[in-house]
């Protein structure tokens, strides 16, 4: 079994690639920082897998289609892990990063998505995860672009899971929804959280026990499954005031 993670650098992407190695994957890890990646491919020797490095910015669609070609029908699971945040006021933020978030987050995504399910389904096997947030199913003041990115992660995948059922595949697709996780995501998008978030070791751990048992929805911590449920039932207008309330306490 051979599994392409993306945003294997650091954070969830590289625990699901120590988890995976530990489960016998042979793994592709893929991210832009190469001296982070080739750390990780040492600490991961002793498993015995095979592991290939990749660096590649995937903020372009010319490089999401060349790493597809590389990896042409190689791949039983593919891991949508890449991310960017940008935190503040959308009046006010970035316009370029904003636009690198929208490609990391959904272009690159619906790109790896798209070919190497189509591949996938020739073969009648295999498994994708993409990497959405419990923040895709709320509207996000002072982070907008990034959940309404994870909204299209968590729309897009629900899509192909039914088109999936449909088709009777075999393929499986599931998408993860963490809330607060201890990562450099948070350095990158200017961003702390006040309360206790996650381990990234936990997020993974617990993200292959529910990818074994082909869950769909995947949400680590059972507050963060409460709060799905909530963010359900209660009217976007006032999840919206309590989410602005949140983030512009946790960024103090």
């Amino acid at each position: 079994m051979r599994a392409l993670i993306t945003g294997a650098s650091s954070g969830i992407g590289r625990d699901i690639a120590k988890a995976l190695a530990k489960e016998g994957y042979d793994l592709i890890i893929v991210a832009r920082n190469v001296d982070k990646l080739n750390k990780l491919e040492a600490s991961l020797k002793a498993t015995g897998v095979s592991i290939q490095v990749v660096q590649m910015d995937l903020n372009s669609e010319e490089n999401c289609r060349n790493l597809h070609k590389q990896f042409k029908n190689q791949v039983d699971l593919l891991v949508n892990n890449a991310g960017l945040g940008v935190f503040g006021k959308f009046e006010n933020t970035d316009l370029d990063k904003e636009l690198q978030l929208i490609n990391t987050n959904i272009m690159s995504l619906h790109i790896l998505t798209k070919l190497f399910l189509q591949d996938m389904k020739v073969s009648n096997n295999g498994q994708i995860l993409n990497v959405a947030s419990i923040a895709g199913y709320m509207p996000g003041p002072l982070m907008s672009a990034y959940y309404a990115s994870k909204a299209y992660v968590v729309r897009l995948s629900q899509g192909i899971k039914e088109e999936l059922r449909r088709d009777k595949s075999n393929v499986k697709i599931s998408v993860l929804c963490p809330g607060p996780v201890n990562t450099n995501f948070n350095n990158v998008a200017n961003f702390k959280f006040s309360a206790r978030p996650l381990t990234s070791e936990y997020v993974a751990k617990y993200t292959i026990k529910k990818l074994k048992k082909n869950r769909f929805y995947i949400v680590p911590g059972f507050s963060i499954r409460c709060l799905r449920h909530f963010a359900k039932i209660v009217p976007d207008n006032v999840i919206s005031r309590f989410v602005y309330v949140m983030q512009k306490n946790k960024n103090k």
